[in-house]
């Protein structure tokens, strides 16, 4: 079940950093979101998963999982899930008013420096 879980983070962490380094917007936002899951389940599995457990406290059971891990995920995914639709709305108001949906805005600048438009009309620069 361990080496599971490790693969499991593992996965996401990796397809994450790899949409992170996408030149698109899009992609980034979306390899945030699958990092922060990543952590949401490291967190999950710090708290030692116990199975045949009580999920409340029970005095006629030994063992019960601890709540503060499960505690911090719940807050964690609210948080994520709040930021998430920060960052989309600000993208898209970026879009919107760039009209560029690459990260560095290098797309933007070329067509601006290729269209004759801009430069004038005897095309001396600007």
């Amino acid at each position: 079940m361990e080496w599971l879980l490790a693969l499991a983070i593992g996965v996401l962490v990796a397809g994450g950093v790899w949409l992170c380094l996408r030149e698109h917007v899009f992609p980034v936002l979306l390899g945030l979101t699958l990092v922060s899951y990543a952590v949401n389940l490291f967190l999950l599995a710090s708290g030692r998963l116990t199975l045949g457990s009580a999920p409340l406290v029970d005095v006629a059971q030994a063992e019960y999982p601890d709540p503060l891990p499960q505690a911090l995920v719940l807050t964690a995914i609210v948080i994520g899930f709040a930021m998430t639709a920060f960052l989309v709305a600000l993208a898209l108001q970026v879009v919107r008013q760039e009209g560029v949906e690459h990260v560095d805005g290098a797309a933007g600048e070329q067509a601006d420096a290729a269209s004759p438009e801009r430069d004038g009309a005897d095309g001396a620069g600007r």
